[in-house]
């Protein structure tokens, strides 16, 4: 019988498991988070009876990233969008300046109604009091667009964004070059006036130092040559032999703007980010400008976080800051200069090379130097800044050579992106600096897809999304929510992203334009109950998985942990050397940061970003020797006999670092492999296994939190990356998880519904509960293991058991007797009675609201078979809603309706009654609201807005494919029968 298929290709025991889940134990609940019975932690239920899965508070869902034409808004207007945005259930919205749609700038006035001007005020101060009338909060972004930029400077100012640009020309040796010294490669841009010769310099050329992409220089030959400058002027005798290389250096402002400006007047100039007068410059227009009294008050009352977009500082030449040669001496002990050559870029490449590892060595340096001026100077000064105006500071620190792990530890909120990551790393990455730094949040701005204006499927975004939550993601913003209207803009409203470059743009404008916008509160609350489970307690995770270089929205994933381990439920985080100096970094129990994330193991691989080249700070080594002297197990991999810092050593640093290590590698916590597939033996050896775990590999994602006694974990039938082929299959299969609690049992959350049902089938062997978990592609739920009342279970069943009034009741979907296992091993049969055979609904009344730019026009059809829109004439290019009706007669007995393919969203109804029903798999057990005799079955379906505006604006989206809507099935009546198991 488990084999035995349904219409939609689920085995019947996944749909009668879907039935089950609809029952909420009574009297039975969990006792989640803490010590008390009667008490929670904060946020969190005592249990389902409280509701607070059923109905999570505006702190945990998800919010909007609410896009303005500027400000030219109505703030009549903007009190009505946040009414929008929290009577969908979502908890609110960050206003940003954005409209890359409109080509013709000057008709938003930037001059009257631009970023900063008394109207966008207005509109700002609108949006906080409306959202502090209805409960949800505001973020406010740090400038126009990104990146963070104000129109109280120019290019040529001190606090504006800087680059170096380089010149070469070629000398002869024996040759002199008498004229100016070399102009930059690069032309300034627009608005550069200024430019200050930094250095000049002059090197032979060494074809043995060649690369592929870069010149080879002779480090020796290195000739400064600054102080022979006269008026932008040299006279220079190359010595004989060999040829030569004179370069000048050339600081000056970038020139750069925010994204599709102008927004204001004049237009606002990208601060440099690695200064004090960057930040300056941000802070004093905010004082200035936009903290006017009543925000600054409603700020207290509703704002969220102050929030900072890409880091994108762009340039053709290197990123600069002026004192960063200065800084350099200061924070590594060796002078800059000689070394200039190899460190300068042209359009993102460098272009000249010293040998391999000094060249390799003085690259991570600078970057680390930029890293920490950036850490310093920019985030940590935002963030004093915005707590003292009663804000939080979110941001994504990535984009950069920068360490965007250790950033993540600085910032209230790091934040990632679903369009930029390439797979899970890149957001596990953000979490290990999330959870050494103490923080509680990781942010996405999710759901921006290429080319994905007016199709996007919230099927899709879920599909998208699920994983990340299993990587630590557990706060979602989507892109995005535009403003209602802008000078121009076509129907169905002004779109910040849409049209781009002419065409179909980035992301949806979710709102009331959408046909699903009416179903939006469904995905708003599973969303939120996702974010409610993984905000609970703190982070639980396997491995540490140390990185030289702490880059991220690299795709550089964590070795055998990424291929192998995840596969087998290991889970892990990326950390960087400044992460193990915080005061989280402690052991207690075997365990690094034992109030969470509580990593079991500390494993060090070579620089992924530099050959695999075994490096580790002195620093970093000396503070691994204590911590596995407190009992912190480590395991390394690869060769690391001589191993090196990863900055340019000083006198005897790599022989000193090399000491250290034999030390860390006679610890008894210690182990060293020389290859990927020895990591499993190791991690046996010191006796290490992963807190959830499967008996062969599984495309399952995990994530673990613990909140006093009670774990939650989140579980996730998903892929590393959405680009991975071939596409996930279904999984059923057995998990065994480690419980904090040896009293607790399972519950499994409802995400669509936030209904707690006791787990009616596991066994309890010491610290783990082994349950079987079956999920579709992409299919997430939560178990929760906890203490609660007494409640019978079996530890195996040939039928589908759920709990109900203390006791258990068997469910099946054909006659006969079915046998389960009751704790210490006893057996007993179930007889389950006739159960009629499934059906297929094949008649439907069709009732559409076909959305158009002349308002909701009606069809009326009677279907006798399903079939998607594009396939019935009168419904070829509708895009709307569409309510399928039906009428069944029901002889008694439960059912599970089964809906098959359906696009988008959907609600289903019967006899009166709505029922929600799951994106990703659209069954939903209607057996408490059948009646014997006649049965009315409603299905809503709504879509995107893809097909009609292929004919009502062909110029821009005239060659989008059709999209199959509606209900197109096949729809299955699946009945099943119930009967209670006898206790003995």
């Amino acid at each position: 019988m488990n084999d035995e298929r349904t219409g939609q290709g689920f085995t019947r025991r996944r749909a009668l498991q879907i039935g089950a889940a609809a029952a909420v134990v009574a009297g039975a609940g969990p006792v989640l988070g803490g010590e008390a019975a009667a008490e929670a932690a904060p946020g969190l239920p005592a249990g389902p009876a409280a509701g607070g899965f059923a109905r999570p508070g505006a702190a945990v869902r998800p919010r909007f990233r609410w896009w303005w034409p500027d400000g030219l808004v109505d703030p009549a207007e903007i009190r009505r969008e946040i009414d929008q945005i929290a009577d969908a259930g979502f908890g609110g919205a960050e206003i940003v300046a954005v409209h890359h749609s409109i080509r013709d700038k000057s008709v938003l006035d930037p001059a009257g109604h631009g970023w900063g001007t008394p109207a966008w005020n207005a509109g700002v101060e609108a949006a906080l009091d409306q959202a502090g009338r209805r409960g949800v909060t505001v973020d406010l972004t740090i400038g126009p667009a990104w990146p963070a930029a104000v129109p109280t400077i120019t290019p040529d100012d001190e606090a504006a964004v800087q680059e170096l640009a380089y010149g070469t020309v070629p000398v002869a040796g024996g040759a002199t070059h008498d004229g100016p010294v070399p102009e930059p490669v690069t032309a300034p841009e627009g608005g550069v006036t200024r430019r200050h010769l930094v250095a000049v310099h002059a090197l032979r050329t060494a074809a043995a130092n060649n690369t592929r992409k870069e010149t080879g220089l002779d480090p020796a030959s290195f000739t400064d040559l600054t102080s022979r400058v006269t008026g932008e002027r040299i006279t220079w005798t190359a010595p004989e032999g060999g040829d030569w290389l004179l370069f000048s250096y050339w600081r000056r402002g970038s020139g750069q703007r925010p994204e599709s400006g102008p927004h204001s007047s004049p237009d606002s100039c990208v601060v440099d980010h690695f200064s004090r007068a960057g930040t300056r410059a941000v802070t004093a227009f905010w004082e200035a400008r936009l903290l006017t009294r009543d925000i600054r008050k409603l700020i207290r009352r509703a704002g969220a976080t102050l929030f900072e977009d890409s880091i994108e500082l762009e340039t053709a030449a290197l990123n600069w800051t002026p004192d960063l040669p200065a800084e350099f001496r200061r924070r590594r002990g060796y002078d800059l200069m000689p070394y200039l050559p190899v460190i300068v870029r042209l359009k993102e490449n460098t272009k000249f090379a010293y040998d391999a590892a000094t060249t390799a060595h003085v690259r991570h340096d600078f970057w680390q130097t930029v890293s920490d001026l950036f850490n310093e100077f920019h985030f940590e000064a935002i963030a004093k800044w915005a707590h003292s105006i009663g804000l939080e500071y979110r941001a994504q620190p990535y984009g950069l050579e920068t360490d965007a792990i250790h950033t993540a530890a600085i910032l209230d909120v790091p934040e990632g992106e679903s369009l930029g990551f390439k797979n899970l790393d890149d957001y596990r990455a953000l979490a290990g600096g999330r959870d050494m730094g103490g923080r509680k949040v990781l942010s996405c701005e999710a759901g921006a897809y290429q080319g994905g204006a007016y199709n996007t499927t919230w099927g899709k975004f879920l599909r998208t999304m699920g994983g990340a939550y299993a990587a630590g993601l557990n706060q979602t913003v989507l892109h995005g929510f535009s403003y209602a209207t802008a000078p121009g803009a076509a129907w169905p409203g002004f779109a910040a992203f849409t049209p781009y470059n002419g065409g179909v743009g980035f992301s949806e404008s979710w709102g009331p334009r959408q046909p699903t916008w009416r179903h939006a509160p469904d995905v708003a609350g599973y969303l939120a109950r996702v974010h409610l489970a993984m905000q609970a307690g703190t982070s639980r995770i396997d491995v540490a998985v140390f990185r030289q270089k702490g880059y991220t929205k690299t795709g550089i994933g964590a070795g055998w942990f990424t291929k192998s381990g995840v596969p087998l439920g290991w889970t892990h985080q990326l950390i960087s050397a400044p992460l193990l100096d915080l005061p989280s970094a402690t052991v207690s129990g075997g365990r690094l940061a034992p109030g969470g994330p509580a990593y079991k193991v500390v494993f060090v691989e070579g620089d992924r970003f530099g050959g695999n080249e075994c490096t580790l700070p002195l620093g970093t080594a000396r503070t691994m020797l204590k911590l596995t002297k407190a009992g912190l197990p480590l395991v390394f991999l690869g060769d690391w006999s001589a191993a090196t810092v990863p900055g340019l050593a000083r006198d005897g640093e790599n022989e000193q670092l090399r000491a250290v290590l034999a030390q860390v590698f006679a610890q008894p916590r210690v182990r060293v492999v020389a290859a990927e597939a020895d990591v499993p033996g190791a991690l046996a050896d010191l006796g290490l296994r992963p807190t959830v775990a499967y008996a062969e590999a599984s495309t399952l994602l995990t994530a673990h939190r613990r909140d006093g006694r009670a774990d939650y974990f989140y579980l996730c039938n998903g892929k590393h990356a959405e680009t991975v082929k071939p596409p996930v299959a279904a999984i059923d299969h057995e998990v065994t998880f480690t419980r904090s609690d040896r009293e607790a049992v399972p519950y499994r959350l409802d995400l669509w519904t936030g209904e707690t049902e006791r787990v009616a089938v596991y066994r309890e062997e010491g610290e783990t509960i082994t349950l079987r978990v079956a999920l579709q592609p992409a299919e997430a739920t939560v178990i929760i293991l906890a203490r609660g009342g007494e409640a019978p279970s079996a530890t195996a069943s040939q039928a589908e058991l759920r709990v109900d009034r203390q006791r258990l009741v068997a469910r099946a979907g054909a006659a006969g007797a079915y046998s389960t296992t009751l704790p210490g091993g006893r057996t007993v049969r179930t007889m389950i009675g006739p159960v009629p055979e499934a059906r297929t609904l094949t008649s439907w009344r069709l009732q559409v609201e076909d959305m158009t730019p002349d308002g909701v026009k009606r069809h009326d059809l009677e279907l006798d078979g399903l079939k998607p829109w594009p396939d019935i004439p009168e419904l070829a290019d509708v895009s709307g809603i569409g309510t399928y009706s039906t009428t069944v007669d029901w002889t008694g007995g439960g059912a599970v309706l089964e809906l098959g393919e359906v696009l988008d969203t959907c609600r289903v109804t019967v006899n009166g009654h709505r029922l929600p029903v799951s994106v990703i798999v659209p069954v939903v057990d209607i057996g408490p609201w059948l009646r014997r005799g006649a049965n009315t079955i409603e299905v809503e379906v709504a879509t995107t807005l893809n097909n009609r505006l292929r004919v009502s604006d062909p110029g821009v989206y005239g060659g989008a494919s059709r999209q199959r809507y509606g209900l197109i099935g096949p729809v299955r009546l699946v009945p099943y029968g119930e009967a209670v198991v006898p206790a003995r």
